[in-house]
């Protein structure tokens, strides 16, 4: 009989969300098996859009050289009211900026890195049952011959889609609504005066028309089907009278790679968890293809659970802490439905007064830079901020901006990425970059004084909770990123003017705080990593070494 720390986990589903789970499990050291019922990859195009923080993701798997060679740049995406511009937004700012990368590309390369972090993928292998009992998931899996086995996981992750097996094995709802009016989208060769690099929105009465270029340097053509639109009748000519009946004219079509007629739904899953088995991607929620948020939301899924279940299999954290997974998930689930809803009736409105306030309102907003202060962030997966229960420090969501006195850290919200040196890498680096993504890290913010709460939070952290906790020191005038090590032997005397920032594997600062609220953080770590600890490290010494400035007063 295998123990808990030995059974390997289970993922359903070899799509951007699951190759992501498995990647990040398996590069933390735990036992991955990915199962997909289809006989290999898929080389269907399906989703484009890749943002600045999904791209930061994958530059950490080692993607970065492929990055470089397969993707497609944007520049702007520009809206169209009856061929007119009415709203041009520029990507100037490489944190805002998404790129062209089809999702068959995203694939490859996370294929890649399971393959060098050791991992595998079992085509052909489909997920028949499973059950629950106690700390094991037994699942039945058939295999590509037609035979059945029945194996034990510790874990298992649903990522199989907007059918998710899983999904409807839990008997999980999956409530939302379908869009009245279908789509058809095409990747094809496109003759004519756009500009591949820009996405272009043509709105007018008689539907929704959109364009971009594909790094293939073919373009991907997407546009509302006209009620009573068979999927049968559906070709290339039907395509052409599309565009030309709501495009800016001199636009020929030609040499489809596909063409296809979709419903766009929204829908949003119960519950993401029971027991040991987890929803996410497609198979949580979907929404319309408006801002590009699906393959993206689906891997910041993936991330966030997989470096709490790498804690928890490894025995360093309860498994309360896989709590959060829905909480933080569903939010920023809700949102992109939210969002995409919102996009997608704007597109479609065709009554003059709605025309009209929507034109006025995209060219205010346009001239006035508004899209570019909150929402081309959010989009770009920059904007993210969990509510912390209990926090002192609760933000409006959208928006995120940091706490007066925090130096530019949000608690719940993604580390900025100011530009810093390295000096262990000894090169300069984005700071959230430059931190690690496989432990938490102990950011103390300033220069800590010698023999201070904080120096004394360091010390603990880095002697009790070494191996799951790094901790660096970020001289702000100088922009210096450096070990705590290298810091003991020179600190300061005086006051102790730092400030505490304990950063989580996938970027986010989970608390924020300054030096006298040092107890803060170390209640925090002794939460997270309580298995390691002695009941000596986290009773009867906090007053000794950290004190709660109720206790001292």
């Amino acid at each position: 009989m295998t123990t808990p720390q030995q059974r390997p986990v289970l993922v359903v589903g070899a799509g951007p969300s699951g190759l992501t789970a498995a990647v990040e499990l398996t590069r933390r050291g735990v036992p991955v098996l990915c199962v997909d019922r289809a006989e290999g990859p898929s080389t269907s195009t399906k989703a484009l859009g890749v943002w600045p923080r999904t791209l930061e993701l994958l530059r950490r798997m080692g993607a970065d050289e492929e990055i470089r060679r397969r993707v497609l740049p944007q520049r702007a995406m520009r809206y169209y009211s009856e061929g007119r511009v009415i709203a041009d937004l520029r990507f100037r700012d490489p944190d805002v900026q998404p790129v062209c990368l089809p999702q068959p590309d995203v694939e490859a390369m996370l294929r890649d890195a399971l393959a060098e972090a050791g991992g595998r993928i079992a085509w052909g292998t489909e997920l028949v049952g499973f059950q629950q009992d106690g700390p094991a998931v037994e699942a039945v899996l058939r295999g590509p011959d037609g035979t059945e086995r029945t194996e034990e996981f510790s874990w298992v992750v649903g990522a199989d889609g907007a059918r998710s097996r899983v999904r409807e094995h839990l008997d999980i709802g999956f409530e939302g609504a379908t869009h009245e009016l279908s789509f058809v989208v095409a990747d094809i060769e496109l003759d004519g005066p756009l500009e591949p690099d820009v996405t272009h929105y043509f709105c007018s009465p008689r539907g929704i028309l959109v364009t971009c270029g594909l790094p293939s340097g073919r373009f991907r053509v997407f546009t509302s089907a006209p009620p009573g639109l068979r999927r049968d009748d559906v070709d290339l000519a039907a395509v052409q009278k599309l565009v030309d009946e709501r495009g800016p004219g001199g636009i020929t079509l030609r040499d489809p790679d596909w063409i296809s007629v979709f419903a766009v739904h929204s829908r949003h899953a119960d519950r993401t968890r029971e027991g040991r088995v987890f929803l996410l991607g497609d198979a949580a929620h979907i929404h319309s293809p408006a801002g590009g948020q699906g393959l993206n939301i689906g891997m910041a899924d993936a991330h966030n659970l997989a470096w709490k279940l790498a804690l928890c299999w490894h025995g360093r954290s309860g498994t309360a802490l896989l709590e959060s997974f829905e909480r933080e998930r569903a939010q920023t689930a809700r949102a992109a439905i939210r969002q995409a809803d919102a996009q997608t009736r704007i597109w479609l409105l065709n009554k003059p007064h709605q025309v009209a306030l929507r034109d006025n309102a995209l060219r205010v907003a346009s001239a006035l830079r508004l899209f570019h202060l909150d929402y081309l962030p959010w989009l770009a997966g920059q904007r993210t901020v969990y509510a912390q229960p209990g926090s002192r420090r609760r933000l409006a969501l959208p928006a995120g901006r940091p706490w007066p006195g925090s130096g530019g850290f949000t608690e719940g919200g993604l580390v900025p990425q100011r530009r810093t040196w390295d000096t262990t890498s000894a090169r300069r680096a984005p700071l959230r970059s430059a931190l690690s993504d496989l432990r938490h890290t102990l950011l103390l913010v300033g220069d800590p004084a010698h023999g201070s709460p904080t120096a004394r939070l360091a010390a603990w952290a880095g002697d009790r909770c070494a191996g799951a906790v790094e901790v660096q020191v970020l001289r702000t005038r100088a922009g210096t990123l450096l070990p705590w090590t290298a810091e003991r032997s020179g600190a300061r005397s005086g006051p102790d003017t730092a400030r505490i920032v304990l950063v989580r594997p996938d970027g986010i600062a989970d608390l924020v705080c300054p030096a006298r609220e040092s107890w803060r953080v170390r209640r925090r770590l002794e939460e997270l990593f309580a298995p390691l600890l002695t009941p000596a490290d986290t009773t009867g010494s906090r007053a000794e070494t950290l004190p709660h400035p109720y206790e001292a007063a």
